[in-house]
């Protein structure tokens, strides 16, 4: 298969190309979380809470097989535009090896931490309890999740985005299927309540990864995991980590933030905990269909970047950052408008309601300032440019949120926090601006070697 359509096809329709089967698994998948979560919200509010306490600790095992992943893809892109097939060959069989080794140790620290990370947030025992039987399931499939999405960003990085998009899909609407039937018992299976959502969630993950490996026998890609390549060199672990460290901590960073936020908001009520894993459920509907712009744009840029050609990198970036933009722009009107009927699918609680309204209408004042940051981060990653795109993560989720939402919180109360989100997003796009300008300026030809 050739991949020089990723230098001679015009961006636009390229990067249409790329980006939509990306989007639209993006979206079933942005689907499916809010369905497991109305689903479990049925179960109690006591088990949406567990679930929005144990997501912290899941969100960082799908983080760092996300970011590791997201550096194997961006080698694997460079090489290919570059024509170095065997480096190419080493990044995959390499990258592949080192992913399942990270999810078997995730999976065995993840199970162990989890008592002691719950018992920070809450007292409930009913809640622990929750948390403790859907996480010990979930964090099982650690290694099924990092193999998974391994092959997800090997196939995205030789622009084969229909298998991923296939492979995605299948899982997700396997999930869909089998949450009502599991949590609920539905037919000859037997009520399993919170364990039934974590277990659909296991077996939706074995089925995209059955899918992947199917079509790896199957399609003969180009670039292969080979047994004689697996042992680590140095040059090729330096490459992958110095993306894909950086990758993983931009993708854990919201884990922390949502860790720090629950500690603030735990001490007014129970209610704004709730209200702030809604918010994360719903911002994932469109965060992720802005992702998937950036999954597209990632393979073209990094190829294009092998292949030496600025120029074309500086507008793959610009087309992207526009787009990336009304995506944003649709949300902070959805969110503005009606918020209390986005909130009323995952609670009917009166009090939650009301006060979710009000924190969706202010944190959605960020959104648009928020394409600066998540499209210039996901072009530094495709640059090989790790540590300038873990800056502006860092900033965004941690230098400037975490510290305004508490002394917000106690200045103005309880709604400091969510005035905290919008204030970090204005900050951050001014910064993520500086560094883009420095690094590409207005020629492109300021790039310097991965």
């Amino acid at each position: 298969m050739d991949q020089t359509f990723m230098k001679e096809k015009p961006i636009l329709p390229l990067l249409l190309s790329m980006a939509a089967p990306m989007i639209l698994s993006m979206l079933v998948n942005s689907l499916y979380n809010i369905i497991d979560s109305i689903f479990v919200a049925q179960i109690s509010e006591d088990a949406m809470t567990a679930l929005s306490l144990v997501f912290p600790i899941q969100n960082f095992v799908n983080s760092v097989a996300v970011g590791f992943g997201i550096g194997i893809n961006v080698m694997i892109a460079f090489c290919l535009g570059a024509g170095d097939q065997l480096h190419a060959h080493k990044a995959a069989s390499q990258g592949f090896f080192l992913s399942i080794i990270h999810g078997i140790l995730l999976s065995i620290t993840g199970i162990l931490i989890m008592p002691s990370f719950l018992k920070l947030f809450t007292h409930s025992e009913n809640i622990l309890s929750l948390g403790l039987r859907y996480s010990n399931i979930v964090l099982l499939f650690s290694i099924i999740i990092h193999a998974e999405i391994t092959f997800e960003k090997y196939f995205q990085a030789m622009g084969m985005m229909v298998v991923s998009m296939l492979s995605m899909l299948c899982g997700c609407i396997l999930n869909i299927i089998l949450d009502p039937i599991l949590i609920f018992g539905l037919g000859p299976f037997p009520r399993l309540g919170i364990e039934g959502a974590a277990i659909a969630t296991g077996i939706g993950q074995c089925s995209t990864l059955l899918i992947y490996i199917l079509f790896y026998i199957m399609k003969k890609p180009p670039v292969k995991i080979h047994r004689n390549l697996l042992r680590p060199e140095k040059k090729i672990c330096a490459r992958l980590y110095g993306v894909g460290i950086p990758a993983a901590l931009n993708m854990a960073l919201p884990s922390f933030l949502v860790s720090a936020l629950n500690a603030i908001l735990a001490s007014f009520s129970q209610t704004y905990v709730v209200v702030l894993g809604v918010y994360y459920k719903l911002q994932t509907f469109l965060y992720l269909t802005a992702n998937g712009m950036i999954q597209g744009m990632r393979p073209i840029m990094s190829y294009n970047y092998g292949a030496k050609e600025s120029a074309r990198v500086r507008k793959i970036y610009l087309m992207t950052f526009e787009i990336v933009v009304g995506i944003m722009a649709v949300g902070t009107v959805i969110c503005f408008m009606v918020p209390q009927t986005l909130m009323s699918m995952f609670t009917n609680n009166p009090e939650t309601l009301t006060e979710g309204a009000i924190a969706l209408r202010i944190i959605c004042a960020g959104f648009i300032a928020s394409s600066v940051s998540v499209v210039s981060a996901g072009a530094f990653e495709a640059l090989g440019k790790g540590i300038q795109s873990f800056l502006i993560s860092f900033l965004r989720y941690v230098v400037v949120i975490i510290p305004a939402a508490f002394v917000l919180s106690k200045t103005v109360g309880v709604h400091g926090v969510w005035h905290a989100f919008w204030i970090a997003e204005i900050i951050t796009a001014v910064i993520a601006f500086i560094l883009y300008y420095q690094l590409i300026g207005k020629s492109g030809k300021k790039l310097t070697k991965f």
